[in-house]
């Protein structure tokens, strides 16, 4: 089945999952009837270009890498570039191919979710699906996105915005039927959970971040991250989807990672204790983001580095831990390509063909 692309956002991520999909070209084709084409690249900074035929994902990234514009790739036939993501998803909506997915991989508005749920409520305007590594729409509007979402009969999986292409949500939606997640708590923020395991090292906090950034895993500006934001933003789209919360970031109680954060790492150390920055809810209260004291034999104590874990506690099957001992940008992509094989299973599912009676 063939599957017309539009990519909103191609930084790091959106790059990467253009150069996965030609990568696992084969695989899609051969496991899982998957034809993708990008016919829609949208960016921030190199323009953004359309054409129905097909838009070569590794000529876009060379480009693009090499601070080139988009319009390149435009169509010189289809009339003038598009301005917008918001241009490119219209455009994807007159694709008759039988599949159309939006890619949305914008980074994070911690203000308001937005433009990225922009994108999401235009999508599904035009009958597209959706798959997007961003936290924004789950955090501030998933209630009311999943309910659009139905109404156009389309798919809104969103895998990537927490712990990359780990499979939480899909965990409980696939796998977890009748179950009844009660609560949650974790260490869901790699660039945090990495500068504490330095400082309890002996690590100094300015050394410690300068190095997450030379190493690519804090951002230029990693005030979403230290400032919790970003766990918060998280927190948001667990409680939301998991226990049927309707918050966004800005209720989630909220600590950050400090200079001051060292002595109380090494304090903690020094008693067989961990600091760590845990995000946690329960079902009908309010998530909260903490820098908590762990013991020893706390699982989430032992996570050092960039591993993260969350622990479900559900009303059947007690407490159950997912793990990620590493993360990076390929298993963020993979989160895009996996949530965009789901939906192309769910409309395998709703065409298969008829049972027929056993003679």
């Amino acid at each position: 089945m063939r599957a017309d692309l539009a990519l909103i956002g191609f930084g790091n991520v959106g790059r990467r999952f253009a150069r996965l999909l030609s990568e696992r070209r084969g695989a899609l084709l051969n496991e899982h009837d998957l034809d993708c084409r990008i016919v829609a690249i949208a960016t921030r900074t190199r323009g953004a270009a359309c054409d129905p035929h097909g838009i070569g994902g590794i000529a876009a990234v060379e480009l693009a890498e090499a601070g080139r514009s988009l319009v390149e790739l435009h169509d010189p036939h289809g009339g003038d570039p598009p301005e917008t993501g918001l241009d490119c998803i219209d455009r994807l909506g007159d694709s008759i191919a039988p599949l159309r997915v939006v890619v949305e991989a914008t980074t994070l508005a911690i203000e308001d979710g937005r433009p990225a749920i922009d994108h999401v409520e235009a999508a599904f305007r035009a009958r597209c699906h959706v798959v997007t590594a961003n936290k924004g729409p789950a955090a501030f509007a998933y209630r009311r996105l999943r309910s659009l979402a139905e109404i156009a009969g389309v798919s809104f999986f969103f895998e990537g915005a927490v712990m990359d292409g780990v499979p939480i949500f899909n965990l409980v939606r696939e796998t977890l039927p009748a179950i009844t997640v009660n609560g949650f708590r974790g260490v869901i923020n790699a660039t945090t959970n990495e500068i504490l395991t330095a400082l309890e090292d002996g690590e100094e906090f300015a050394a410690a971040l300068a190095r997450m950034q030379a190493a690519g895993i804090a951002e230029a500006d990693p005030s979403l991250d230290i400032e919790g934001w970003d766990a918060a933003a998280k927190a948001a789209a667990l409680a939301n989807v998991l226990l049927g919360s309707d918050v966004t970031p800005h209720d989630v109680h909220r600590a950050a990672v400090d200079p001051g954060a060292g002595a109380a790492a090494r304090a903690a150390r020094a008693q067989g204790k961990r600091l760590r920055l845990v995000a946690s809810a329960r079902r009908g209260g309010r998530p909260a983001v903490r820098l908590e004291e762990l013991s020893a034999d706390d699982l989430l104590g032992g996570l050092r580095g960039t591993a993260n874990a969350l622990i479900l506690d559900t009303d059947l099957l007690g407490q159950i831990a997912i793990c990620q001992l590493g993360g990076d940008l390929t298993q963020t992509a993979y989160a895009l390509l996996s949530d965009l094989i789901t939906v192309r299973r769910r409309q395998r599912s709703l065409h298969a063909a008829p049972a027929r009676r056993i003679p």
